[in-house]
């Protein structure tokens, strides 16, 4: 398996952005396939804030993960964040989504940030598990989410 930005792949943002759209649909239910390649497109800068890796094995894509400035819009407060971590579905529970987290530590780590958030409706103990901490529970787009946070090593 092999990790890389987004920009050096960009044959497979549509690809993402259907599999993203799929997976997240209930949290933008008005936003176009179109809006998410386009929205994909301006977060895969590399190197920088806002910026997509994604996992690949042999050319097919396996999971991505994000590095963005502001994920929730009812907490401009908070930034920046984890988001995106995705894995497709054959492929979980083999690490990727681990390793995908720890190269956006790295990059975050990479740029002087200090702190990570993300927020998830199903995966909270999993993050738990991988050094986030709680920070609270609340309702975000009509689900309920949890918002986490990590210290990184600086």
């Amino acid at each position: 398996m092999q990790i890389d930005y987004l920009a050096d792949r960009p044959e497979l943002l549509p690809e993402l952005a259907r599999l993203q759209h799929a997976e997240w649909g209930r949290f933008n239910s008005g936003r176009t396939l179109d809006e998410r390649i386009a929205n994909l497109q301006r977060c895969s800068l590399g190197r920088t804030v806002p910026t997509t890796v994604i996992a690949t094995q042999g050319g097919i894509l396996l999971g991505s993960a994000m590095l963005v400035d502001h994920d929730m819009s009812t907490r401009p407060d908070i930034s920046p964040w984890l988001a995106g971590v995705l894995v497709i579905p054959e492929f979980r529970r083999r690490g990727i989504a681990t390793k995908l987290i720890e190269r956006i530590e790295q990059e975050a780590t990479s740029l002087g940030i200090p702190t990570l958030h993300l927020y998830t409706d199903t995966a909270s103990r999993f993050y738990a598990k991988r050094g986030w901490s709680w920070v609270e529970d609340c309702t975000y787009r009509n689900v309920r989410v949890t918002i986490m946070q990590r210290t990184l090593a600086g």
